[in-house]
């Protein structure tokens, strides 16, 4: 069956096979990235193994047919997965067949079918081309890798092995990616920008010096006692910490303590000095992912387009963006997560590592080894906490990661909190959280009990300088337009695209600033990282994380004695109550039994009590689709359910869809949309233009766009195989610039969900 010719992964110019790819360089670069990928955490026989196994399925002659152009497609994955457990054992073996198997269609379920791709058990039974022996003289397979994981108790070690089947999935599809636009990019003489960022240590300096000039420590006239200095304080503990073990951290520093720079500090000299690659920053809403970022870039020193930071948020589909012809350095990074600094939603990340397809797996290696900073942690949904804090530990306790927990209300998620699978060694950063919480306390709370909406509106119309916070954008919206007569009146919510509430809240500030009546009524989007200050704040009732926030954004700067924040159920028009969201209820009734029972309400002993009762009563529903059950229950097997388990792992149960939208300003005569959307449907390669849109986009649920389409109030532009690329909203009237999408048009009566 020995060929005279050479064997080939990939072709090039039909009239120069001399150039083609060849197989064994092919498989032997796969396995040297992977196993270069997963070094740093002693893992690299394993990534060598299943690089150069992957692609063994092309040593057949149907596969070279295929490559001539003259055969029917080859199924090359499987032979290595058979392989793989010939070599390795059923059990080593099969965690390599998972990724062999799957590096193209996916990770599949171990066992039991009706999933979108073959199970592997399926694929370790099937009838295969022969492989041409010749395979075993040009590759050289390494000794059974030696594994040393540290293991929770049996339940922990399923997980601890599913986690490395994904890490090990994720090497190889990087590799696999990288070496074969390596090939194309030398056959096509192209030179391709990868890499060629400053070191860890510059951006630390840089960091430093930013802090220096914009923060320091003590300001002309102010006093030990400041908010400034308090704030210096936070960030010299930061430093001061960095040079602790790597492993599992808390940083509680109440809000307007500085917590966003003084964790990117500690991540940064931290990473520095424990040689890790990265800072990865985890923030729990789309809506500020561009802010931080941007944050970042200036205190990094880089300008608006400084490479080294990356936002990525998920705002279009991976698998319909993806381009083979794209050069985009950015976009590039973002696939795979190798820029210095990455900066996401706590949706992209969760939901990548438990994600089975190859775009969405592939960055999960450049996790390990780096600091994992999760703002806001106390926003992670219940539904899903014990997978989430599961994943996080794994990561601390093999994968060489810090993982930082950072918040002012923070979550009892240790085994000390009686949290049943939670961290076992959680470090604090900050100086006396409760000293600090003490002597940044600005603000009285107000419990208001039942308020209709008239009479709330009255409150709004009699405060020159105000913020309302409620639950639903239905809420906002209505309440705002009661009060649109008044000066200063503003309304900010998710129906809104990024843009729009950017120039909204630049507008709030320059009024607060200079003096002028502002009255913001908006979602509960504001209540993380906007740096806002309002000397009042109206609180619709809600979980005792959520009042905490929004105290956060009255009297921040401490200009005050003290801001006063009232805490109001809402009792709707007339009687008629608005929706009332169960989680959010919940979490409101919790809260109200915390508020009963503690004279500081807004205390660390007060939001300790709230997350342990929340979270007794909440016991049952903290996997509530019983993914580590899922999980541990096949861990003598490790025939994992990979596929059933990236289905059910959904952070946001309704599907969400992004539609880009023609903003105009808050004038109407910024025209800078309108272009972008043109260019859209000229441009060949539209990966740069794509990041350019995200600011002009709003999110919709996927059966409100299906409404919009039916009525022709949007376009779908680029469509190809995998779908349209893009939404752009045709009907110009629905989106205003005072409340963004809105459905007044009784046409699109069905899209009323939306602002629920």
């Amino acid at each position: 069956m020995a060929r005279a010719t050479p064997y080939h992964a990939h072709s090039g110019d039909p009239a120069d096979r001399g150039g083609w790819h060849l197989l064994s360089d092919h498989l032997e670069g796969t396995g040297e990235r992977a196993a270069g990928f997963l070094s740093p955490v002693g893992l690299a026989g394993l990534g060598e193994a299943a690089g150069l196994l992957h692609d063994l399925g092309k040593y057949t002659p149907e596969f070279q047919k295929r490559l001539d152009g003259s055969g029917k497609r080859v199924d090359h994955a499987t032979a290595g997965a058979q392989v793989a457990v010939m070599k390795y054992g059923p059990r080593l073996g099969r965690l390599l067949a998972f990724c062999i198997a799957g590096h193209h269609a996916g990770l599949a379920d171990g066992a039991g079918g009706g999933g979108r791709i073959s199970t592997l058990d399926e694929r370790l039974e099937k009838k295969i081309p022969d492989l041409d022996p010749v395979w075993r003289r040009e590759i050289a397979l390494p000794p059974p890798p030696s594994i040393r994981m540290k293991q929770r108790d049996r339940d922990g070690a399923a997980f601890c092995a599913a986690f490395l089947t994904r890490m090990v999935f994720s090497a190889l599809v990087d590799a696999d990616y990288l070496d074969t636009e390596a090939y194309y990019d030398g056959l096509e003489n192209r030179r391709r920008e990868r890499g060629g960022y400053p070191p860890l240590s510059d951006l630390s300096a840089r960091l430093d010096a930013y802090l220096a000039r914009r923060f320091p420590a003590r300001a002309e006239g102010e006093g030990a006692g400041s908010v400034n200095a308090l704030r210096a304080e936070v960030l010299a503990a930061a430093r001061e910490r960095a040079d602790d073990p790597p492993g599992a951290f808390t940083l509680t520093v109440p809000t307007g303590g500085g917590k966003t720079l003084s964790s990117l500090a500690f991540a940064l000299r931290h990473a520095v000095r424990h040689g890790l690659a990265r800072v990865v920053y985890v923030i729990p809403f789309t809506s500020i992912v561009e802010q931080t970022a941007a944050v970042f870039r200036d205190a990094l020193g880089g300008g608006d387009d400084a490479d080294f930071v990356i936002e990525h948020h998920g705002a279009f589909d991976e698998d319909r963006v993806r381009e083979r012809e794209a050069r985009d350095k950015l976009r590039l990074a973002m696939e795979n997560w190798d820029a210095p600094v990455v900066v996401t939603t706590a949706v992209q990340f969760f939901e990548s590592l438990f994600a089975n397809r190859p775009s969405r797996c592939r960055k999960l290696h450049n996790i390990a080894n780096g600091v994992v900073i999760l703002d806001e942690a106390q926003t992670l949904p219940l539904q899903l906490l014990r997978p989430c804090v599961a994943a996080l530990d794994e990561l601390a306790r093999n994968w060489r990661t810090s993982v930082v927990l950072c918040t002012a209300t923070q979550p009892a998620l240790a085994e000390d909190d009686d949290f049943s699978g939670g961290f076992r060694s959680l470090r604090e950063i900050a100086p006396d959280p409760k000293g600090l919480r003490r002597r940044l306390e600005r603000t009285r709370i107000h419990r208001m009990g039942a308020v209709d909406d008239a009479a709330l509106s009255a409150r709004l119309r009699e405060s020159p300088s105000v913020l309302c916070i409620v639950n639903t954008r239905r809420h906002a919206r209505d309440l705002y337009e009661s009060i649109a007569d008044t000066e200063g009146a503003a309304h900010l919510s998710t129906c809104m695209c990024a843009r729009h509430r950017r120039d909204v809240l630049d507008a709030v500030r320059r009024r607060l600033r200079d003096g002028e009546p502002v009255r913001l009524v908006a979602t509960s989007l504001i209540e993380a990282g906007v740096d806002i200050d309002f000397p009042v704040v109206w609180r619709a009732e809600a979980g005792l994380e959520s009042i905490v926030q929004a105290a956060g954004r009255c009297n921040r700067e401490g200009r005050l004695e003290a801001g006063d924040v009232y805490v109001f159920a809402p009792a709707g028009v007339d009687g008629a109550k608005p929706p009332r969201l169960p989680e959010i209820e919940q979490r409101a009734d919790v809260a109200r039994g915390v508020l009963r029972r503690h004279g500081d309400p807004l205390s660390l002993d007060a939001i300790d009590d709230y997350f342990r009762n929340l979270y007794w009563i909440k016991d049952a529903e903290l996997d509530a689709k019983g993914i580590l059950r899922e999980i541990a229950d096949r861990g003598d097997t490790l025939y994992f359910p990979f596929e059933k388990i990236a289905r059910e792992f959904r952070m946001i149960e309704t599907t969400m869809s992004p539609v880009i939208v023609p903003y105009r300003g808050l004038s109407g005569d910024d025209s800078a949309a309108d272009r972008l959307i043109d260019d859209l449907e000229r441009v060949e390669r539209p990966g740069r233009l794509a990041r350019r849109l995200q600011p002009y986009m709003a999110q919709v649920p996927e059966r409100t766009l299906g409404a919009l389409r039916a009525a022709g109030a949007v376009k779908l532009v680029r469509e190809s195989e995998f779908g349209a690329q893009f939404a752009v909203l045709r009907n110009a009237d629905l989106y205003r610039c005072d409340i963004g999408l809105t459905w007044d048009d009784p046409t699109f009566r069905d899209a009323e969900a939306l602002i629920q």
